[in-house]
């Protein structure tokens, strides 16, 4: 019972997390486009989330009907999770106003890189990284976790280059983040 309350409550909370962060995109979004913003990327975003959608019901799936209990590493794993969750709010409240679920750019708006974008271009699809293998792995879900961790790196694929194409155009973008990587931070500078 504790292993299906423990899924139950982890989902539920990110659930939950995930309205409230569509809530928090569709204002920012209002806002960005009433100051001129311009969307990129609609093809893809609609599979995007319905990749997200899918993982649910994955998830939900292979729990109910597999029910391989929970990880003998749940304890590492879930404060990998809990990590990358302050991460993820410190991405969203890094970037403010121009935070979004969807590629939404302002032309010539001053690029941030306070926050993690100090460290890293993508800290937000980062955290998602690893949410998708480490949610699933925390009740041993592996098809769920090899499945869109590699349904990710393919969308990712898809949508950085957009995104990164976008702020290119329109902002100051590959100027102000010339010496960071994607996803692991730069560790060595050049003298």
């Amino acid at each position: 019972m504790t292993n299906i309350f423990s899924f139950l409550l982890l989902v539920g909370f990110i659930v939950i997390q995930r309205l409230f962060e569509l809530r928090i995109a569709k204002s920012n979004e209002k806002w960005m486009k009433q100051r001129g913003a311009v969307e990129f990327g609609e093809k893809h975003y609609r599979y995007m989330v319905m990749m997200h959608l899918f993982f649910f019901l994955f998830l939900s799936c292979e729990k109910v009907f597999r029910n391989q209990g929970l990880s003998p590493f749940w304890g590492i794993l879930i404060i990998l999770f809990l990590v990358a969750q302050l991460f993820r709010i410190w991405a969203i409240t890094s970037l403010g106003r121009f935070w979004n679920t969807k590629i939404i750019v302002l032309r010539n708006a001053s690029v941030i890189r306070k926050g993690p974008y100090c460290f890293i271009k993508h800290p937000n699809y980062f955290v998602v990284a690893v949410e998708l293998a480490v949610v699933p792995l925390m009740f041993n879900a592996f098809l769920t976790a090899g499945l869109f961790t590699l349904l990710n790196i393919i969308m990712l694929m898809i949508r950085i280059p957009e995104e990164e194409k976008a702020l290119k155009e329109l902002t100051e973008y590959e100027g102000s983040f010339k010496d960071c990587n994607r996803f692991l931070p730069n560790i060595v500078k050049k003298v």
